[in-house]
């Protein structure tokens, strides 16, 4: 897998807009994806009226009532039984106690330490915390953690895989670290505390005893008394000379039922109408905090969805005009992205029409914003392209001449690859797709400050920018739409696992 910055655009090549491409019959449409619309409809979806779009509450279903009477009166099809929406129940998960003590010293929960876990305990729990550090056979071969709590160093890894190895090996539960230094655990734990008492919603499960803890490197060198460079030589080849600490913990669980729904528009194709391509993001954001502030998620992923919305109205009008694609086209807004693509997850499941038949998924996941790399760039006219690879080796040339065709925007690939440390390629919808080897192709515009803060406002959002990479997006959908032949599945990264 390519990594690194890769520009492709007419102007890199010297070219403009070829003539047979200005007359192309899409240029027409794509032009109808404007600023001012994007605005319009993002000015409703990220406006406080909407609470934050939290899943399942009051706000989040007034933005599916959105989307789902706009599917109509652009005159979209309904494809659940006539309507637009796929409901279905997650159950909220509370955790009214959590207690954590690491020896005389009671952690504090969304500070010191994040609950990432599961259980329900009528009595404290007390056992040894142990260091094992990295997860590896030789290591569980030198360090006793059958019934303790077991202290695992899982930076930048497929960390549910090392939880589930201790455990089989009889660890009591995990503290494990997940990422590098304070200020990033701090940044996860204040959204964890901002959703407090809501409790986590997802799919009914039976209650599992798997206390599982993260903690900041800072914060585990802390609990086991030594610097966090010794805790990470130690981990290499001989965890047992850390010193173990005497903890005890507690958990206690409630559940209630969610009621949540997908929105989803459907144009039907002509020729290859049985093959679907699906154009999809989550409307749902992270709601309000204890204090009050909502979390209105313009760029997370308002952004998206309103991209969305305007490819939708694009492809409409041309259907009206007589010029129908020849694969259907459903345009699908998931609920729960934010608690763990559950909305995805749920349509992959339970899909409106069948996998086998489903040809691409384009994802769309935060494109209205400029992030670190870009900010001090000289040309801003950047997208980050995910997927394009991993399963068709065709979907990067698609979508690549499509930009040097129609949009000239930088495309950006430094992310592309399942072994990127930051994981994106498995932490959007697209992934619930790959994971059943249709390939995706994921468009991103990369983190900035406002990332999941009562800060990612409309006022922010670069929408002449996020009106090219909506456009691009309307192109390769139009392409993918209408060539003879579907994309193979013949990429290096077939067997997608999370």
């Amino acid at each position: 897998m390519k990594k690194g910055l890769f520009l492709t655009g007419a102007l890199a090549i010297g070219l403009t807009m070829p003539l047979l491409a200005q007359n192309s019959p899409q240029v027409k449409y794509a032009t109808t994806i404007t600023a001012d619309d994007l605005k319009k409809h993002l000015t409703y979806l990220a406006s406080d009226e909407l609470q934050g779009r939290d899943t399942g509450s009051e706000g989040g279903k007034k933005a599916g009532n959105y989307l789902a009477e706009f599917y109509k009166n652009i005159g979209l099809a309904g494809p659940v039984n006539g309507g637009y929406f796929q409901p279905f129940n997650l159950i909220s998960v509370s955790y009214s106690k959590v207690t954590l003590q690491i020896g005389k010293k009671k952690l504090v929960e969304n500070t010191d330490f994040i609950f990432t876990g599961d259980g329900d305990m009528k009595k404290v729990a007390k056992t040894d915390l142990v260091f094992l550090g990295l997860v590896t056979d030789e290591n569980l071969a030198k360090v006793d953690v059958k019934d303790k709590l077991v202290g695992i160093w899982a930076v930048g890894v497929r960390t549910n895989d090392l939880v589930n190895k201790v455990m089989d090996a009889g660890a009591a539960g995990i503290v494990q670290v997940t990422m590098e230094g304070q200020s990033n655990f701090d940044r996860v734990a204040n959204r964890y505390k901002a959703n407090a008492g809501k409790g986590r919603p997802g799919f009914e499960k039976p209650t599992i005893q798997r206390p599982v803890f993260m903690v900041s490197s800072d914060k585990m060198g802390e609990l086991f008394g030594a610097p966090v460079e010794t805790l990470k030589e130690a981990a290499k080849s001989n965890p047992e000379t850390i010193k173990s600490q005497k903890s005890s913990y507690q958990i206690v669980k409630s559940n209630a039922v969610v009621p949540t729904e997908n929105v989803m528009g459907f144009l039907e194709g002509t020729d290859k109408k049985e093959e679907v391509l699906v154009i999809s993001s989550h409307y749902d954001h992270v709601g309000v905090d204890g204090k009050g502030d909502v979390f209105n998620g313009a760029d997370d992923d308002g952004s998206g969805t309103v991209s969305v919305m305007e490819i939708a109205e694009a492809f409409a009008m041309a259907a009206k005009d007589g010029i129908k694609p020849r694969r259907s086209i459903l345009f699908l807004n998931v609920t729960g992205e934010e608690k763990g693509l559950l909305g995805s997850e749920y349509y992959s499941e339970n899909p409106i029409f069948p996998l086998a038949n489903t040809v691409n998924n384009i994802n769309i996941d935060m494109v209205g914003r400029i992030d670190y790399e870009y900010q001090k760039a000289e040309n801003k006219d950047y997208i980050y392209v995910i997927g394009s690879e991993m399963l068709s080796t065709q979907l990067k040339k698609i979508n690549e001449y499509n930009n040097i065709t129609y949009t000239d925007l930088i495309l950006d690939y430094r992310y592309d690859a399942a072994d990127d440390p930051n994981r994106f390629y498995y932490r959007s919808d697209h992934y619930n797709f790959a994971k059943h080897n249709i390939p995706v192709l994921f468009f991103f515009n990369g983190v900035h400050d406002d990332y999941h803060q009562v800060t990612d406002t409309v006022d922010k959002i670069e929408f002449p920018l996020m009106t090219k990479r909506a456009q691009l997006i309307f192109h390769t959908a139009w392409d993918l739409a209408n060539r003879e032949k579907r994309t193979p599945v013949d990429g290096t990264n077939t067997r997608t696992e999370r």
